[in-house]
This record gives C-alpha cells, sequence and structure tokens, in this order.
C-alpha cells in the first residue's frame, strides 16, 4: 500500500512539473509575441523589414539560444502540431481575408484571380512534381512513390504573399494588390484540397479512371466547400436580422458572428471539405449581409477584433516556424549528406521559380486579351510582382509537408527527414531573402504616386469592413455601380454578355442582390427601421 502511494505521488509530481515546464514555455512564447509587435513597431518604417520577417528571425534567435541551454536537445518551446495550424491558427488568418477584402474588386478579378489561383496551381505542381521526379530519383534520398513527388507539388505549390501585401496599397495598386491577394488564398485553398485529394487516392497504377475520378473528387471539394461557406454566411446574416440581438446585447451578436464563422470552417473538416474555401467566403458573405445587419458598435468591434486575432495568428506562425526550423532531431538524419539536403533544397527552389513562371506571363497574356481597357489590363511589371509575390513559402508548406512526410511531428526515415529539412531551407530563404528584397523591389518598379488619382479613390468599396473609416450606409457604392456602367449600353443580348462579361455579370447580380437577397438577409440600406435594430440612429437609410 505504501509503495502504491509512492507511485502515485511519483506520478503527480511529474505531471505538476509537466504542467509547470508548460506554464513556463506559454509565458516565454507569449513574451516573444510581444516583443515581436513592438519590435515590428519600432521597424515599420525601414526599407527592408517586415512583420512576419521579424517574427521569423526572433523564431530562429530563440531556437539559437534554448538549443544552447538544452545542451543541443530542443530548439522550440512548442511542438508543431498540425492540428493547432489548421484548427486554432489558419481560420482567422483566412477569415478576416475574406471579411476585410473588397469584394468589388476581388469579384471584378475574379476570372482571372480563379485563373492564377485554381489553374496556375495545378501548372506550378505539375512543373514540380515532374521536375522533383526526375531529378530526386538520380540522387540518394530514400525511397518515393509516386504519390509522394505529387504530394512534394501540392506542398512547394502553395504561396505565402503576406510580405508582398504587407507593402503593396489596395487603394494606389487596386488591380495589383486583388490579384497578389485572391490568388494568394485560391492558391492555398487549392494547394490544400489538391493535397487532400492525393492523400485519399491510391496513384501508383494510374489510369484514365483514377485520374477522372481525382479530378471530379479535387471538383466536387471546390464548389462544395465554396457553397457551405455562402450558406453558413446567408444563415448568420438571416439569423442576425430576424432576431436583433442588437437590442439587448452587442455582445450576443459580436459572439454569433464569430462562432458561426468557425462553425463554417469545423463543418467544412466535419465533412472532409476545404476549411480554407469555406471560411474565405464565409468571411464575404458576412461583410455584405451580417455585417450591416448588427449595431454600430458591433461593427467597431468585430472589425477590429477578426483583424486583431488574424494578426497575432500570423506572428505566432512565423515564430514558431523560425523556432522549429533548429529542431535537432530532423538535422540529425542529415547530419552525414549535407550536400544532398542543400542539392534538395536548391532543385526544390528552382522548380519554384520555374513553376511559377510557367502560369503567370502566360495567363496574364491570355487576361490581357480578354480586356479592352488598358487600366484592367496587367503590366509586365505587375506581372513580375505577382511571380516575385508567390516565390516565397510559409506555414502551409510546413504544415502539409509534417504530414506527409512525418508522425505526430516525429521524422523516423532519412528520406522524409531530408524533405522536412529542405522544406525548412526553402521556407527560411525564400521569406528571408525575398521578404528583404520585397520593399525595395516594389519601390522600383511602382514608383509611389504623387497624388492619388479620383479613379483610385472611388474604386474603394465602402461597404466593407476594411473602410470603416468611410461612410458606413453612404451612397458611393450606388455611384461605382453608374462608373462600372458609364462607358457601356445596358446589355439585351448575348453578345453584350460576351463582349463585357465582368460587368453585365455584375449588374445582373446588383438586381438580383437588391430584389432578393437583401431584403431577405439585410445589408447596406436593406435593413428595417426597428427600435433597438442597427439601424435606430439612421432612419433614413432604409430609404436608399
Amino acid at each position: 500500500m505504501e509503495a502504491y502511494m509512492s507511485s502515485i505521488g511519483s506520478k503527480l509530481q511529474m505531471l505538476t512539473t509537466s504542467d509547470h515546464a508548460s506554464v513556463v514555455s506559454m509565458n516565454l512564447f507569449v513574451a516573444l509575441l510581444c516583443a515581436c509587435i513592438v519590435i515590428g513597431h519600432l521597424l515599420e518604417e525601414t526599407r527592408w523589414m517586415n512583420e512576419s520577417i521579424i517574427a521569423l528571425i526572433i523564431g530562429l534567435c530563440t531556437g539559437v539560444v534554448i538549443l544552447l541551454i538544452s545542451g543541443g536537445r530542443s530548439s522550440h518551446l512548442l511542438v508543431f502540431s498540425e492540428d493547432l495550424f489548421f484548427i486554432y491558427l489558419l481560420p482567422p488568418i483566412i477569415f478576416n481575408a475574406g471579411f476585410q477584402v473588397k469584394k468589388k474588386q476581388f469579384f471584378r478579378n475574379f476570372m482571372t484571380i480563379m485563373l492564377f489561383g485554381a489553374v496556375g496551381t495545378l501548372i506550378s505542381c505539375s512543373i514540380i512534381s515532374l521536375g522533383a521526379m526526375q531529378f530526386f530519383k538520380k540522387m540518394d534520398i530514400g525511397p518515393l512513390d509516386i504519390g509522394d513527388y505529387l504530394a512534394i507539388g501540392a506542398i512547394f505549390a502553395a504561396t505565402d504573399s503576406v510580405c508582398t501585401l504587407q507593402i503593396l496599397n489596395q487603394d494606389e495598386t487596386p488591380l495589383l494588390y486583388s490579384l497578389v491577394f485572391g490568388e494568394g488564398v485560391v492558391n492555398d485553398a487549392t494547394s490544400v484540397v489538391l493535397f487532400n485529394a492525393i492523400q485519399n487516392f491510391d496513384l501508383t497504377n494510374i489510369n484514365a479512371t483514377i485520374a477522372w475520378d481525382f479530378f471530379r473528387n479535387f471538383m466536387y471539394l471546390f464548389v462544395s466547400s465554396t457553397m457551405l461557406g455562402v450558406l453558413t454566411g446567408l444563415i448568420s446574416a438571416y439569423i442576425i436580422r430576424k432576431l436583433y440581438f442588437g437590442r439587448h446585447s452587442t455582445d450576443r451578436e459580436v459572439a454569433l458572428m464569430m462562432l458561426m464563422a468557425y462553425l463554417s470552417y469545423m463543418l467544412a473538416e466535419l465533412f472532409y471539405l476545404s476549411g480554407i474555401l469555406t471560411v474565405f467566403f464565409c468571411g464575404i458573405v458576412m461583410s455584405h449581409y451580417t455585417w450591416h445587419n448588427v449595431t454600430e458598435s458591433s461593427r467597431v468591434t468585430t472589425k477590429h477584433a477578426f483583424a486583431t486575432l488574424s494578426f497575432v495568428a500570423e506572428t505566432f506562425i512565423f515564430l514558431y516556424v523560425g523556432m522549429d526550423a533548429l529542431d535537432i532531431e530532423k538535422w540529425r538524419f542529415v547530419s552525414d549528406s549535407p550536400g544532398t539536403s542543400v542539392a534538395v533544397s536548391s532543385i526544390l527552389l528552382c522548380l519554384v521559380m520555374v513553376g511559377r513562371a510557367a502560369f503567370v506571363f502566360p495567363l496574364s497574356f491570355l487576361s490581357n486579351l480578354a480586356k479592352k481597357s488598358p487600366n484592367e489590363k496587367i503590366s509586365f511589371k505587375q506581372q513580375f510582382i505577382i511571380w516575385w509575390a508567390g516565390l516565397m513559402r510559409g506555414a502551409v508548406s510546413m504544415a502539409l509537408a509534417y504530414n506527409r512526410f512525418t508522425s505526430a511531428g516525429h521524422t523516423h526515415l532519412r528520406g522524409n527527414a531530408i524533405m522536412i529539412t529542405s522544406t525548412i531551407t526553402v521556407v527560411l530563404f525564400s521569406t528571408v531573402l525575398f521578404g528583404l528584397m520585397t520593399k525595395p523591389l516594389i519601390k522600383i518598379l511602382l514608383p509611389h504616386p504623387k497624388h492619388q488619382s479620383r479613379s483610385m479613390t472611388i474604386s474603394s468599396d465602402p461597404t466593407t469592413p476594411k473602410s470603416f473609416t468611410l461612410p458606413l450606409l453612404g451612397e458611393a457604392q450606388d455611384s461605382l455601380d453608374d462608373l462600372g456602367g458609364q462607358d457601356i449600353g445596358r446589355p439585351s443580348s448575348i453578345r453584350a454578355l460576351l463582349t463585357t462579361p465582368t460587368h453585365t455579370v455584375h449588374r445582373y447580380w446588383r438586381k438580383f442582390d437588391n430584389a432578393f437577397m437583401r431584403p431577405l438577409f439585410g445589408g447596406r440600406g436593406f435593413v428595417p427601421f426597428v427600435p433597438g435594430s442597427p439601424t435606430e440612429r439612421n432612419p433614413q437609410n432604409q430609404w436608399q
């Protein structure tokens, strides 16, 4: 009995020690997050640095310190977890991207964005997979099957354009910002959907039937994920519009918006869909309908709450990637052949650059053929910036590589360790080196305009949370609608639709939206005046 109690006591002591170690780790990590924010603020005006690079460098320095203190046993405070990344960190980033996007610019360039984000990702994935297959078979990196090569293509086709987006101004360069931003989101979603499809299929004996089933499954995931996000957003708009939570508590409507946004992501994961696409389109729908149904104080709260969660999550990811890059367990497997790891990383980086160029310039040429207005065409300098923005790799590539080549975050095979260390090398090299060069490169290619043009000012969509400082329920949107159609007649035939497809589809959508969607789901100018409702202070808005 005494021995039994002693055993329990020792286990409790070990548990207490483990809990205390976790508390210490979390304290240090939170302190590092604060340091990233402070240093990022102090270096905000620098020519070279941005917040993502600062977080990555601080993570690397912290990893070195921990590695020295632990005697070479560990370099990180937290163990990398795919669940932590995909379930807790990624949703607020993607949702905020959809919630704050300027919808008019996004959908005006929707076809070009889909060309770059979906078709371009498939082209890049194919080139990287074929190149890896040709080069890696001649190198001693361990056994890799066709599924591994296709997975490598999906892993390194996932871009991270955060560095470029932090520098571009969507009011000064609306077309370029919209393309880089939109392609980044669709690219991540396409890469993850493609990776999951590869994981679910036996591609060792590929034939026409398997290829068709693969493509059909890919399209099903893409369309179903989008529709689920739209449906969840509409449900949230309908509930908040009908019940007017703000009459009693703005906290409830804010909480409902946040929970419905997260629910959309989790429903997608539950049904094995793409959570990235679902939560992105849920954010777009919520900003178009739900955001206008809540009280004014809730609008301010949600705008800043979603932006803050996204910012903290991004900083957390870059900070951890920097710390995990020095994990000694992974590098021990490749210590006997560092040249092989360097060669693999170099080949992958070259394939990323070639795969990127293989679709950006040809697809830009095709897109320009369909555009008649010179302002809507993508110039060569803009094409180069789009190509450059997609060279950086980030946390999505890391998470997918861990999913494919590790077990519970640990690597036990030399070939898998080489792929993990090569992924880390590519992520660090591309983010730091290309990221440092991004700001001066953009300043050279796109000189800052001395005076902002009228067209740029009016192109901003004042009805999005991103532009909250402008009139919330003003008439700028209507003037913008008129601007979009002032040079073209009202389409009355298929010929007009083919001549000006973007403007025509947008005009018909506005008619449908005003006639059916907004009266049912609410939105700008379509929320009835009810005491305690979002329009209580501005009853005249119901007539706009």
